[in-house]
């Protein structure tokens, strides 16, 4: 009779340390689990959570400034 209640306590432990431990890392749990389910979706485009106004090939400067004029051959910096 021992040890089914040393059975018992010890499941009871371990099913109270999982509801804390879920508990306690909740958002960091479900970000994970989301991040999963995601990866194991073949329907999911990673592609596709980007604005559709983005554009990766876009300069990161587009607005080019003024053109500066050229140095003259008697400038001491050049």
């Amino acid at each position: 009779m021992a040890a089914i209640t040393v059975a018992i306590i010890a499941i009871a432990g371990v099913v109270l340390g999982w509801i804390a431990i879920e508990m306690a890392c909740k958002p960091c749990l479900e970000k994970g689990r989301e991040a999963i389910d995601r990866s194991l979706n073949p329907d999911y485009d990673p592609d596709a959570d980007a604005d559709a106004d983005t554009n990766i090939r876009a300069p990161l400067y587009p607005h080019h400034p003024a053109a500066a004029p050229s140095p003259s051959p008697s400038d001491p910096a050049v």
